[in-house]
């Protein structure tokens, strides 16, 4: 398709040095998610052409953002330009070849979701050296009776339908922040658990961070617990306490430390408001990291939901555009450093921690506009399912998806424009 096309075309070589260069890009994979998931560009993102005008607009906030499209040679991509072109946007390529393209001179296609977020937990393992559990340790400590504080790392939603027993929902950036008020002694195992891995390691690393001792993240998460033949439970709904004074007393200094380790920058009030004034030339994401529910009862005019845990596992879906601004909001600090702390470990945005981020303002309330586009499905290939989703063949579905993420620090290391490895 991409012979007869009306838009310009790029060529594999010159997509890969846009990617491995400084300047903002976004790499726009328009095929539906279920295809998408079967093999796709690391950093491409994927906005299906049947949604596209519902998604665009947060996705891509900057009109004249450089785009890249792509797709499997079926031409969607020549119909996602023309979309794009209709709505504003002046700055669009179509890859010529498409994927097949990009594969067929030596790139990887990466399959599954999120892919950037979950390598780099599987990187953060590895060089972090992050403790972990299997099932069956945890089982057997729990079983003696030791001293140990379960923390899952999904949100409420995700915990609600399966969790270990015993378990607290405290979602990503909540960990270091919430777990102060939490009763530990010094011989507290404190364990952190998502679903499979990536959550697991980067709260478990959080914590580890921001200076709590005895902590390890749960092997495979959920996932890893059901397949050592160990009992889930269904529709819990433990969940943290509103943070003390001396919680938060202790989180802010905790915080302040990851803040001088990772070199974090802080923005104040008037910096924020040139970046809003650039917006035009340089891509700007403003997000808040507090719970939505926090959100939703007062938040800076202009910021995006974002918690913080979700902003890390989702970069892809949150901020697309590669060399964009990201700014990062909370009430006093700790959440967005601690989210800072992994964004820019992750590489390629600009990242910033606002100061004193909602003091002084006259606050929005209710939920973020536009938020419900990116939920709607049209149809069967409009959605992935996850392991634990399927109707049949779950355990070796759930075997099948852990070792490919065990598998993903290789297939970065080979495809080489990962920005952590650079």
């Amino acid at each position: 398709m991409a012979e007869t096309s009306t838009f310009p075309g790029i060529d594999v070589d010159a997509l890969r040095e846009r990617i491995l260069g400084e300047s903002e890009l976004a790499l726009i994979d328009v095929r539906e998610a279920r295809p998408y998931a079967g093999g796709h560009i690391l950093y491409a993102a994927n906005l299906p052409l049947g949604r596209l005008d519902l998604l665009v607009a947060r996705a891509l906030p900057r009109r004249c953002v450089p785009i890249v499209l792509c797709d499997a040679g079926e031409g969607l991509a020549e119909q996602a330009a023309d979309r794009l072109s209709r709505s504003g946007y002046r700055d669009t390529r179509i890859l010529r070849g498409g994927i097949g393209a990009w594969e067929a001179a030596g790139g990887v296609l990466f399959s599954g979701t999120n892919v950037p977020s979950k390598a780099f937990g599987e990187h953060v393992e590895h060089v972090e050296r992050t403790p972990s559990l299997s099932a069956e340790e945890l089982a057997a400590l729990i079983e003696s009776g030791d001293d140990v504080l379960i923390l899952d790392s999904r949100p409420m939603e995700e915990y609600r339908e399966h969790s270990i027993p015993g378990g607290v929902c405290v979602p990503g950036a909540e960990l270091a922040y919430r777990v102060h008020d939490f009763p530990r002694t010094p011989d507290t195992r404190v364990v952190v658990n998502c679903a499979g891995r990536t959550r697991s390691i980067i709260g478990a690393q959080s914590l580890r961070n921001a200076g709590v001792a005895n902590v390890a993240s749960l092997r495979n998460g959920t996932m890893g617990w059901r397949l050592a033949g160990l009992p889930l439970a269904f529709g819990a709904r433990e969940r943290y306490h509103p943070v003390t004074a001396a919680g938060r007393k202790e989180a802010k200094r905790a915080a302040a430390g990851v803040a001088k380790r990772f070199a974090l920058r802080r923005l104040d009030r008037a910096a924020l408001e040139a970046w809003r004034r650039e917006s035009e030339v340089r891509s700007l994401y403003v997000f808040d990291v507090r719970s939505p529910e926090e959100y939703e009862a007062g938040h800076l005019p202009g910021s995006r939901c974002a918690p913080g845990g979700q902003l890390v596992q989702e970069t892809d879906v949150f901020a697309p555009v590669l060399g964009a601004r990201v700014v990062l909001v909370d009430d006093d600090g700790v959440r967005a450093t601690m989210t800072a702390s992994w964004l820019v470990q992750m590489g390629g945005r600009e990242v910033a921690v606002l100061e004193d981020a909602l003091d002084g303002e006259e606050l929005e309330t209710g939920p973020e506009p536009g938020g419900e586009g990116a939920s709607m499905a049209d149809d069967s290939d409009d959605r992935w399912l996850k392991p634990y989703e399927r109707d049949e063949g779950v355990e070796q579905a759930m075997r099948d998806y852990l070792d490919w993420e065990l598998g993903l620090v290789e297939q970065v290391e080979r495809d080489g424009t990962a920005f952590w490895i650079r």
